[in-house]
């Protein structure tokens, strides 16, 4: 298994995305790392805006950080060029950048609306100097909840836990 991403690597794939002026929300594993849950994960997973310009972006930023598609079996990832018509196009896309794994979800589980629906809660949260914007603790409960896949439910009771917290 890979190892797990530092604050440093999530802040500098985030800090690309923000240079470019990329709306998004971290969400997943990572959301939950950094609610300070104690979960473990070896990605940034992110839901971005999907209008024009923000695919536009994205693309850009993606070039910048090298993004290659993370396919089972080449660690390097198959080279593409990302641009916004493909952006359009996909609902999930695992990508590998030169500086650690980056997910990108437009419709989360539970969040048919992605980004218009997450960004309404979400909060900023600093990261190695980095201010990046994070779902909800709540709203990463509600989607590891819809998806219901055996790694989410293991996660969710302490996930819960942490949201009954102070």
């Amino acid at each position: 298994m890979p190892p797990e991403l530092s604050d440093e690597q999530v802040a500098v794939i985030c800090g690309v995305l923000i240079d470019h002026g990329v709306q998004f929300v971290i969400i997943g594993g990572m959301a939950a790392r950094l609610h300070d849950t104690g979960h473990a994960t070896i990605d940034v997973d992110i839901c971005p805006s999907t209008d024009d310009t923000n695919l536009a972006r994205l693309a850009s930023a993606l070039a910048d950080l090298g993004a290659r598609l993370r396919v089972s079996g080449d660690p390097e990832g198959v080279a593409f060029e990302p641009h916004a018509d493909m952006l359009r196009q996909v609902e999930l896309m695992t990508l590998i950048t030169e500086h650690g794994p980056l997910d990108l979800c437009f419709t989360p589980d539970g969040f048919p609306e992605g980004y218009a629906s997450l960004s309404e809660r979400a909060s900023v949260i600093e990261v190695a100097a980095v201010d990046v914007p994070v779902a909800s603790l709540e709203d990463v409960v509600a989607s590891k909840r819809a998806a219901g896949r055996p790694k989410d439910i293991v996660a969710l009771p302490p996930l819960e836990a942490r949201l009954r917290r102070p």
